[in-house]
């Protein structure tokens, strides 16, 4: 199996984890998305949406992060994508959430346009009215998220032991701690994040964001 990858995408993030956390034989292929690489003809031959992360195995691919989570934790028999049919319902449930309401939100308005030079919109003012629109819709997104979704008593998404979804989710949330947030406004986001980075294999998986991170400028970004 080969994963075509980079440590700055969020949605390659979960999948790198969950490599490293299960000892997979994968062989990880970078691709350079700061020097446009994913634009290139190679790469979209291998991926005609020129995004990160793929998994590839033999002539089969798959292009969607959540999907490879899901395919891997089936392949390997990993137990953070639960047989039980209810059980794993609600992590399929709680992976749709993240991806259709939080990602939008934090990382696509919020987060990417104040970080990301391609992502900043055209003129100030629609920059402007797209920050605040997305920190707006996104406190909104992770106050459900710490009082309704989690809560006090989870210390996992789904309950009480990890799963994909928590993979999946960690590397959103922690978009907000790139742009400066402290997430003290979420006390069971903060502590439940605080779980998934007491993992082993955190560190190394999030270095190169946390060193981007430390380069932004201090105090100018909107945070949530």
């Amino acid at each position: 199996m080969k994963l075509y990858y980079h440590p700055a995408s969020t949605v390659s993030r979960p999948v790198m984890m969950f490599i490293e956390d299960h000892g997979l034989n994968v062989e990880m292929q970078l691709v350079d998305l700061f020097t446009g690489e994913h634009y290139g003809e190679p790469f979209k031959a291998v991926n005609p949406n020129s995004l990160v992360p793929v998994l590839e195995e033999g002539d089969f691919r798959l292009t969607e992060s959540s999907a490879i989570l899901k395919y891997l934790a089936d392949k390997v028999d990993s137990p953070t994508y639960p047989k039980d049919l209810k059980q794993r319902a609600k992590v399929n449930e709680m992976m749709d959430w993240i991806n259709t309401q939080l990602c939008r939100d934090l990382a696509y308005n919020t987060v990417y346009t104040q970080i990301f030079p391609g992502h900043k919109r055209a003129s100030e003012e629609a920059q402007r009215v797209t920050v605040a629109w997305g920190q707006e819709r996104s406190k909104v997104w992770l106050t459900v998220l710490d009082q309704k979704l989690l809560g006090p008593g989870k210390p996992f998404l789904c309950g009480d032991h990890i799963t994909i979804a928590d993979y999946y989710g960690a590397s959103f949330v922690h978009l907000g701690e790139v742009i400066g947030s402290d997430l003290a406004s979420y006390p069971n986001v903060k502590a439940w994040l605080g779980r998934m980075k007491q993992r082993p294999t955190w560190e190394k998986v999030y270095a190169a964001i946390n060193g981007f991170a430390a380069q932004l400028p201090k105090g100018q970004l909107a945070t949530v």
